[in-house]
């Protein structure tokens, strides 16, 4: 795969209505990242498949997760309503930790380790120095990664490997991520936009800071929902705004479409998905599985998939 792929997606979070806190993000690639929709039970024991000093650790909570390319997860919720998501960040914005004695995890188990371990992003980020992140090589090349956390009390952070430390940005006010550049620099752009300080009105191109500022802005006059369906719809909708279309062409020539977009009800443990390949949105409520004892696989590609579709999972083994 050659190195000029780009990975552009956003994640946003909608913590300041009084009904449900939801979340949605979209995933946007050059070609399919062959997602798999996996339920993850409490008791399985893994490795940070990184190196020699790979933390080994067992689920303590149980979790609806989304793999890429079956080498790791890049989506998820578990049962105490802690969502993480992965996301693209350049690899000039990027300088992992160097090597130290502490354990370490790949970049393509940091979602899981968090959502295995941690019930909050409160305590997610108290824990986050206690483990070295490493970078594998992924398909022939290195990818830059950034985290968005967010849980059911509307806390969120935003986790960002830059000068060889993790850079944490922890709080409420943190409820849009998208690409390059770091967090800093698209606050700082955003600062030109009506809503948000400035004068300009929002953007409407598809790169990292117009999506971001997109983001937000329609974020920021989203109407208080009178239900959870409405505060569901309305991340949906929000990240319809910011996918970007088959064939629609990036700020490098390349052509980076949404593959699917996902979401979260963090208040009653629902996590939502549709591919772009399909009409349809479903979902999966972890109530109905979280105290299962064997891993559980679906395709989230099967354009049949609508509603409720919990019973519909099966067992299978995970491939990392």
């Amino acid at each position: 795969m050659p190195a000029t792929l780009g990975f552009m997606c956003t994640r946003i979070f909608w913590n300041d209505n009084a009904v449900a806190k939801t979340v949605s993000r979209c995933m946007d690639w050059s070609v399919s990242d062959e997602p798999e929709l996996w339920f993850v039970p409490r008791g399985v024991t893994r490795s940070g498949n990184a190196d020699e000093a790979s933390l080994n650790w067992t689920s303590s909570y149980s979790s609806i997760v989304v793999s890429m390319w079956g080498v790791g997860t890049v989506d998820g919720l578990n049962e105490k309503g802690l969502a993480a998501h992965a996301l693209y960040l350049d690899l000039d914005d990027v300088e992992f930790p160097a090597p130290d004695d502490r354990p370490t995890i790949a970049t393509t188990l940091w979602v899981q380790y968090l959502l295995d371990n941690y019930s909050t992003v409160a305590e997610a980020v108290a824990h986050l120095d206690e483990v070295r992140i490493y970078s594998p090589d992924i398909r022939g090349q290195e990818l830059g990664v950034h985290i968005a956390l967010e849980d059911a009390s509307g806390d969120s952070a935003i986790v960002e490997p830059i000068g060889g430390e993790l850079v944490v940005h922890h709080g409420r006010e943190f409820t849009v991520m998208s690409n390059s550049p770091t967090l800093d620099e698209q606050l700082a752009n955003r600062s030109r936009y009506r809503a948000f300080g400035g004068e300009l009105p929002p953007p409407g191109d598809i790169t990292s800071l117009d999506r971001f500022v997109r983001a937000s802005y329609f974020l920021h006059y989203l109407p208080e929902p009178e239900n959870v369906e409405q505060a569901v719809a309305g991340v949906f909708q929000l990240i319809a705004n910011v996918s970007v279309p088959y064939g629609a062409p990036y700020s490098d020539g390349g052509v980076y479409p949404t593959w699917w977009q996902s979401g979260a009800d963090l208040t009653n443990g629902v996590y939502y998905f549709g591919s772009t390949r399909s009409p349809s949105i479903f979902w999966v409520s972890l109530d109905r599985l979280r105290d299962g004892t064997e891993v559980l696989r679906l395709d989230p590609r099967d354009e049949s998939l609508v509603g409720e579709q919990s019973g519909r999972l099966e067992p299978a083994t995970l491939p990392y």
